[in-house]
């Protein structure tokens, strides 16, 4: 006789995302490269950013080494526009199993955003692990604020992609719209550039960008001589809670109606 084993709503939820993470890990690894080209490809943009940078400045970046310097924005900002990529297309992504009752769009978007969160932890121990061998101190003064911030970054990251996930099942061409937005980012972001480069009267065009703090604040936490002058946790703390609120809003709101079309 079949054993019936009844879940409450948490563990079928639970259970949906890991069966959609699963299926992202699949579907994300399934070429020949697969985890090694995800760590090879930004290393070596880093290596090129780094000597280009390097060139200008002596190969120290306001207190930072050059290398780790570049390294910390390129990861933040490559962890943003990627999560943001895959968290807005995992609703169109997944549509047809959105005909089981159980499976429902924020789990996919929640499984395409854990899916990038672990990419990025690959590549992240992967540049520690060369730099050691590089002979290039790995120096963290206040891991927490570190991790704060990269968190924070991939959660707002995550809203936006759920926002725009939304937006996209009613107007698909949003999705161009997304695309020309996210290119400036990298150049307005802290990436190659960091606030200090620039004068403080013009620092108010570049500080409403919270990736810019995010960044600016994960150097300051590995390097206290970095500074944080011009940028705050608790500006980025309170954009993500309000991305947070707007982007559940929406979704409650909609996400029948965005699914049914």
């Amino acid at each position: 006789m079949t054993t019936v084993i009844k879940r409450n709503k948490w563990e079928i939820w639970r259970d949906v995302i890991f069966a959609l993470f699963a299926r992202e890990l699949r579907t994300g690894f399934n070429d020949k490269l697969g985890l090694s080209w995800a760590i090879v490809s930004p290393i070596a943009f880093i290596f090129v950013l780094s000597f280009i940078r390097g060139r200008m400045d002596g190969g120290d970046t306001h207190g930072v080494p050059t290398f780790v310097f570049m390294a910390y924005g390129l990861i933040l900002i490559q962890m943003f526009l990627q999560s943001l990529q895959a968290c807005s297309g995992a609703i169109k992504k997944n549509k047809s199993l959105f005909a089981f009752r159980q499976v429902q769009p924020i789990s996919a978007v929640l499984a395409a955003g854990m899916f990038e969160l672990l990419f990025k932890i690959f590549v992240v121990v992967g540049i520690f692990i060369i730099m050691y061998f590089l002979g290039i101190e790995v120096y963290i003064n206040d891991p927490l604020l570190m991790l704060y911030c990269f968190f924070v970054l991939w959660w707002f990251s995550m809203m936006i992609g759920l926002l725009f996930g939304i937006l996209m099942a009613y107007v698909p061409e949003v999705n161009k719209i997304l695309n020309l937005v996210t290119r400036p980012l990298f150049f307005i972001s802290g990436v190659f550039f960091a606030l200090q480069d620039f004068p403080k009267e013009y620092w108010h065009y570049l500080n409403w960008n919270p990736i810019l703090h995010a960044i600016e604040l994960t150097r300051y936490a590995a390097y206290p001589a970095y500074g944080s002058e011009g940028v705050s946790l608790t500006f980025l703390s309170v954009v993500t809670l309000v991305v947070t609120f707007l982007a559940m809003s929406v979704y409650y709101t909609n996400w029948r109606q965005a699914i049914s079309r």
